[in-house]
């Protein structure tokens, strides 16, 4: 009787075991320790549903970030990317919660360091010249000057998370050319669109040296950009004027995201 029972009580254990591996399946292993960088292309300025963190920062729910990340369950996630992020602005606050332990990296900055607000701001305001030549100076600042601060902030990084993969987002071309197009001009089109690609140029120079990887967007935008009826990124927003020429929610998941996981 009492040997019974006991092959009972074993036959009944393993009948849990093999229903538990049945039904449960394998555990799925948490990703990398992931930390969220940069500047408002980065913090999701234009896609809303912003996080109320007590800072201007402007974090959305719908950024890149926030969704890879709920996408991919990383060990831990840490939104640090801010609208109106410099280079600076990165190494001087945004750094906290990188370790050894941290496994990847997201950022976009260099847009504001360039003058990015001041550019649109001129382009909408001016002439076709006064434009052209304040993207010219904005284009020198690029070449000249933008490549020693994207180092110092690379350099930042690296130090403080030694063996992460860094994952370097550039920025997309505003408009999409060759179409009518209410609002400025095609002169002013074509040069904002060339600050871009010079701009991106430099960064995925620099991203290159340091041995992180340079995820292009502009691909995953094209045909997509202002002047197209996709959505992907917002033109002049009133009242919210800082959400103006940034991506929507719709750029940030078809656009952002994708990129990001083809190249996480």
């Amino acid at each position: 009787m009492r040997l019974t029972r006991s092959l009972t009580a074993l036959l009944a254990l393993a009948l849990a075991l093999v229903a538990a591996m049945v039904f449960t399946g394998p555990a799925q292993a948490a990703g990398p320790a992931y930390v969220a960088l940069g500047d408002s292309y980065s913090s999701g300025n234009g896609a809303g549903s912003y996080i109320s963190d007590g800072t201007d920062c402007h974090r959305s729910n719908n950024a890149y970030a926030p969704l890879y990340a709920g996408q991919h369950s990383p060990s831990s996630f840490t939104f640090a990317a801010c609208s109106g992020a410099t280079t600076t602005d990165v190494i001087a606050s945004q750094l906290g919660a990188l370790n050894a332990s941290t496994g990847l990296v997201t950022i976009t900055v260099g847009g504001t360091d360039s003058g990015y607000t001041d550019v649109i701001t001129t382009c909408l305001t001016s002439t076709d010249a006064t434009c052209v030549d304040r993207i010219n100076t904005a284009e020198t600042f690029i070449n000249n000057t933008l490549p020693g601060q994207l180092d110092a902030a690379y350099n930042a990084i690296r130090a403080k998370a030694p063996s992460a993969r860094v994952v370097v987002l550039g920025y997309p071309d505003l408009y999409k050319l060759n179409v009518f197009c209410i609002g400025l001009s095609d002169t002013k089109h074509r040069k904002i669109n060339e600050a871009a690609d010079v701009l991106d140029s430099v960064i995925a120079a620099r991203s290159a040296a340091h041995g992180f990887v340079f995820a292009d967007v502009r691909s995953a935008f094209a045909g997509k950009e202002l002047c197209s009826s996709a959505g992907w990124l917002n033109s002049l927003v009133l009242p919210n004027t800082w959400e103006s020429y940034h991506p929507t929610a719709t750029g940030h998941a078809s656009g952002y995201l994708a990129v990001l996981n083809a190249n996480d």
